[in-house]
C-alpha cells in the first residue's frame, strides 16, 4: 500500500502558498516550478482542494489563497481532500475469496476489524499534525 504523491505535492502546494503569499501571485505555474511537476497536476490538486473547502482560487490574475488558518488545516483533511477513498476503505479487500476454504470463508471477518483499526489509528496521527507545523519547521530550516 502506498498513498500517492498527491498528498505531498498538496502539502508542498499549501505551504509554498502560505510562505509566498505576500511575494507572488500564487499560480499553477508557479507551484509546478516549486514542486517540479506538470502544472496540470497542481491543477487537478487545486481543484481538489478548494471542493473540500482548504482554498479559494480566482481566475485570470489572482491566483490561490489558503481559506482557514494553518493551525486548522490538518493532514487528513489534505488527505480527505486529495486522495480518493471512501470512509473507512483505506484496505481494499480481494473480491471472491473461496467460501469453500475455511480461511476464505473466514477471513473478512478476521481482518474488517483489524484493518478499520490501523485506518482509524493512521487518521488520528494525521489529524494531529497541521500545516502550521510544517510551516514552523520550514521557518526553522530558512
Amino acid at each position: 500500500m502506498q498513498i500517492s504523491s498527491r498528498f505531498t505535492i498538496a502539502i508542498h502546494m499549501l505551504t509554498c502558498m502560505e510562505t509566498f503569499k505576500e511575494e507572488y501571485k500564487i499560480t499553477s505555474d508557479f507551484l509546478a516550478s516549486s514542486i517540479n511537476v506538470n502544472p496540470v497536476i497542481i491543477r487537478r490538486i487545486l481543484s481538489q482542494l478548494k471542493e473540500a473547502g482548504l482554498i479559494e482560487v480566482k481566475r485570470g490574475t489572482g491566483g490561490a489563497a489558503l481559506l482557514k488558518e494553518p493551525e486548522k488545516i490538518t493532514f487528513l483533511d489534505i488527505y480527505r481532500a486529495v486522495e480518493c477513498i471512501e470512509e473507512n476503505t483505506l484496505f481494499h479487500f480481494h473480491e471472491n475469496p473461496n467460501p469453500e476454504c475455511p480461511v476464505g470463508k473466514n477471513i473478512h471477518n478476521i481482518l474488517d476489524d483489524k484493518l478499520l483499526q490501523v485506518q482509524q489509528a493512521m487518521e488520528r496521527e494525521l489529524q494531529s499534525i497541521t500545516l502550521a507545523d510544517v510551516l514552523g519547521d520550514l521557518s526553522q530550516l530558512i
